[in-house]
């Protein structure tokens, strides 16, 4: 089966409280089951759009963007969804668009540690220059002149908080990071704004299909050791600010 034709955005999600708010809303639409994954099909305020939720990880995370593009026709691919923020300057319920995406756990163990590497190559075998994927640029002046008069509302669960969206590096691990120490070291070695589990591995699996791609993530912890109490805490509320822009993108993507 092949949906493809037309433009179609593929919007992707790794939890069921990232997916809900945009399911809630999608119109005449239609679900297709497949590598155990469910893609909801139909039009987001008129535009024509196909929801996934993959689950976490880089590989659920490649697997449905795949699917997205190749089975769905997806024209663009855009992930919603909730982040440890690193930056210090940030706080919970902020937004970080990406505008580079790099994955902080690929790479290699030598002399002095861990060294973080371009996925898919390795100093010694394969050598690549540079680190990671960047945002379209014309792609990222669209996403910016969108989102320039765009307002989130405060947020109950930080006390009346009014989210600000950051454009940022964004790092992507096969971890949760709960640990103070991890996130300063991320920041510190790596400058990355906020860390999750799946936006690199999109942006990978697009960039092999010359698709464009755009990272959304709303922070619902601090990486540090309060995380796993955090994420639940404030999850619901911050994915619905990532989902709000999302749907502001919808045109321009």
């Amino acid at each position: 089966m092949s949906l493809a034709g037309g433009r179609r955005v593929g919007v992707l999600c790794a939890l069921e409280q990232e997916v809900a708010y945009l399911l809630d809303n999608i119109e005449h639409g239609e679900t297709h089951e497949t590598a155990g994954m469910a893609f909801h099909t139909g039009r987001l305020d008129g535009e024509a759009v196909v929801l996934a939720r993959a689950g976490m990880g880089k590989v659920n995370a490649a697997i449905a963007t795949t699917l997205l593009i190749e089975r769905f026709g997806a024209s663009a691919v855009m992930f919603s969804g909730v982040a440890g923020g690193l930056d210090p300057a940030l706080a919970i319920g902020d937004v970080v668009i990406a505008d580079h995406v790099v994955q902080h756990d690929h790479g290699y163990e030598g002399p002095d540690g861990f060294v973080a590497y371009q996925h898919g190559h390795q100093p010694f075998f394969n050598p690549f220059e540079g680190l990671g994927l960047s945002l379209d640029p014309a792609l990222a002046g669209r996403i910016g002149a969108a989102l320039a008069d765009f307002e989130l509302s405060p947020l109950a669960a930080t006390g009346g908080a009014v989210p600000r969206i950051h454009f940022g590096r964004v790092l992507t691990g096969d971890q949760f990071i709960n640990n103070e120490q991890v996130r300063e070291a991320l920041f510190r070695e790596l400058g990355g704004k906020a860390v999750e589990m799946e936006g690199a591995a999109m942006a990978q699996a697009c960039a092999a299909f010359g698709v464009p791609w755009v990272v959304i993530r709303a922070l619902s912890d601090l990486a540090g050791h309060k995380s796993h109490f955090d994420i639940h805490r404030f999850l619901d509320e911050v994915a619905r600010s990532g989902a709000l822009i999302v749907r502001r993108l919808l045109p321009v993507v």
